[in-house]
């Protein structure tokens, strides 16, 4: 009787054995029995096509599987709570089912047109597995279906995260050599000055850089720093559709992506929030529970960023045990109306509502929000608070299909972090220098009201991530020296895979000082750095005429620094930073030509700039993300290679469908 059904429902239901006659896709309405080994003359399939195309992993054979309307195949687990939570359009294609898998117990009724069907191969203990017609003809009864995720018990406390694996994270790896150390050099902004000269706001380049990414696997070692990985993603009912369908697609690649010492929780917040999953471990088991959360996932009610972040906290906040790293991702798509609603211009108090107290003030300890705005329509004002109020970064997803490749560029920094609590200290040498400024963007520093000390927090370094400061400092004359010391640095960090705290050796600055000089020539590296930081400036200035509807300023204000910019001694030697960074600023006034345009694209694009630059640290923006980028990126190799899998990836035919 139940082949009957099958047939008559257009269903497939199947053991499946990769590399047999059933290696293929069985077309929807026919039934196929039972393969219990391989034929002898199977021909050898593409492996891709043996994919679950929820989990993305293997349908092995034994296994139960259905396949869609739409063509697509799912194991019946997967599916299972998919459905189970009220979705019945394809997860892939976003195809609208007819008929729907539903797991239900032995014991449910047959009445009333429903077939219950047992997977072939499974244990008659298990669930079976039923055939459901359409259901919920009245809105009622589909909407409290569809809300069905947010009406299941959450626990008052988030203290069930998984037990961390302690023998993997204990394990310390012996590292040797300066190159597993963070590089710090300096550089002046002229090599010499004359003895009688008194310079004002002479410039030291600072450079770190941190350790190369160990690349080399090495048996029972720990060669990086596991991660507490934390995603807010909004659900409103503006994500249904191809938006909803990416993200969930984008998930499973960071799912993917992540270790067996790495843990990740699920907080979706559309009206409120709510946690999905606990921070659990992604083992193989992990992953499939993880994946199954995600692809459970319905799209409806409004926009509540505040509650979603609340819970993001709360589950760090209470979690028994710690990863050496830790950030939260947060991606929306709308504007938090239940928070700082009926606002045309809300106020920096207002946003600060939106962050729960403990982000409130900024510490060595704090949990950066990279926070990513997804369209046209979401507020990329209050993104961009939340991330740098966090130390996070602001990224604008403007086309709906990077959203993927975005994901990939934040996690390959995440999973390759090496430098933990990095602080540089300068302290003024000869009696007569004294500090003017520092610049470091949006890095905390700090300097002593004497003006002889100052320092830098940088914080967490990526592998092969680079930091540049510029130090300002007054050069007095000289009299019977030959060179004058300017600054003493020191620089110390914890070492996030082993955790010790590692100091650098301390530098000394020297400034040469002959009688004469005969030909000054500037440096190019602080030259460069100097156009950067002028380039950030233009676009905070240009960003702030914009907000006052004074576009025309905004485009002068950039077209003016483009100009400075492109008469620099870098830019004539071609440097490619300045190149990009002009070709930044040309971007930027395109999108500023008119109100409409600003609105749509222009104010996102620009705080993701400014995030990026400020931070020395690669946002998604335009196609920032692509190798035939203009836009100077700060990507490193971990990002690179991450990006390249995610692209790769999106090439198979199994992740296209």
């Amino acid at each position: 009787m139940w082949r009957k059904a099958m047939k008559a429902l257009s269903v497939n239901l199947c053991a499946y054995v990769p590399g047999s006659e059933m290696d293929s896709r069985p077309s929807p309405g026919k039934q196929v029995e039972k393969v219990s080994g391989l034929s002898a003359n199977s021909e050898k399939k593409d492996t891709t096509e043996n994919f679950c195309a929820i989990c993305r992993t293997t349908i092995n054979t034994g296994q139960a599987f259905f396949t869609a309307e739409c063509s697509h195949i799912f194991h019946f687990k997967c599916i299972g709570l998919n459905v189970k939570h009220g979705n019945h359009v394809c997860p892939i294609c976003r195809a609208k089912w007819k008929e729907v898998p539903f797991h239900g117990s032995q014991n449910s009724d047959h009445s009333h047109g429903r077939a219950r069907v047992r997977p072939v191969n499974v244990p008659h203990d298990q669930d079976y597995t039923m055939i459901i017609r359409p259901p919920y003809r009245d809105s009622s009864r589909r909407k409290a279906n569809l809300a069905s995720l947010y009406q299941s018990s959450e626990p008052a406390s988030f203290d069930d995260d998984e037990p961390l694996n302690l023998q993997s994270n204990t394990t310390k790896e012996t590292r040797h050599g300066c190159a597993d150390k963070v590089e710090m050099k300096t550089e002046l902004e002229y090599s010499a000055i004359p003895k009688s000269a008194i310079e004002e706001n002479f410039a030291v380049l600072i450079h770190l850089k941190a350790p190369r990414a160990d690349t080399e696997h090495i048996p029972g070692k720990t060669t990086r720093a596991p991660v507490d990985l934390v995603t807010v993603l909004d659900i409103s009912g503006s994500m249904a559709g191809s938006k909803l369908a990416l993200l969930k697609r984008a998930m499973g690649f960071v799912i993917q992506n992540l270790g067996p010492s790495d843990r990740l929780s699920v907080i979706a917040f559309s009206v409120t929030g709510r946690r999905l999953f606990n921070l659990r471990r992604m083992t193989e088991s992990g992953r499939q529970l993880a994946l199954q959360a995600v692809n459970s996932l319905v799209a409806s009610g409004g926009t509540n960023i505040a509650d979603g972040l609340r819970k993001g906290v709360k589950v760090i906040e209470e979690r028994k045990e710690k990863n050496p790293v830790c950030s939260i991702i947060l991606l929306s798509d709308g504007q938090d109306i239940y928070n700082i609603a009926g606002s045309s211009s809300p106020s920096q108090t207002e946003y600060r509502s939106l962050l729960p107290p403990p982000f409130w003030d900024k510490t060595d300890n704090q949990i950066p929000v990279h926070a990513f705005g997804f369209g046209s329509d979401h507020d990329a004002a209050a993104l961009h608070f939340i991330a740098e109020t966090t130390g996070g970064t602001f990224s604008f997803i403007e086309a709906e299909k990077v959203i993927q490749d975005a994901f990939a560029q934040c996690i390959g920094g995440l999973l390759s972090v090496l430098v933990q609590k990095l602080h540089v200290v300068v302290d003024c040498v000869h009696p007569g220098v004294q500090l003017t400024d520092v610049k470091c963007g949006s890095y905390s520093s700090q300097m002593a009201s004497d003006k002889r000390r100052g320092s830098i927090n940088v914080g967490d370094l990526y592998a092969d991530e680079e930091r540049d400061f510029l130090v300002y400092v007054n050069v007095p004359e000289a009299h019977h020296e030959d060179a004058t010391a300017l600054l003493r640095l020191c620089c110390f960090y914890q070492d996030a895979v082993s955790n010790e705290s590692m100091h650098l050796k301390t530098q000394e600055v020297l400034l040469q000082r002959p009688e004469t000089v005969r030909e000054q020539k500037m440096s190019l590296d602080v030259d460069r750095q100097r156009n950067r930081i002028f380039a950030a400036e233009a676009m905070a200035a240009a960003r702030a005429a914009a907000e006052r509807n004074a576009l025309a300023e905004a485009v002068s204000i950039l077209e003016n620094h483009r100009k400075m910019v492109s008469e620099s001694a870098a830019a004539n030697a071609g440097d490619q930073m300045c190149l990009a960074l002009d070709a930044e600023m040309r971007e930027i006034q395109e999108r500023m030509a008119n109100r409409q345009r600003y609105e749509s694209s222009g104010r996102a694009y620009v705080l993701s700039g400014l995030s990026s630059h400020s931070w020395q640290r690669a946002t998604a923006r335009g196609d920032s993300t692509q190798s035939s980028t203009s836009v100077h990126a700060y990507q490193t190799p971990s990002m690179v290679e991450m990006i390249g899998r995610s692209q790769i990836l999106q090439t198979k035919p199994h992740h296209r469908r």
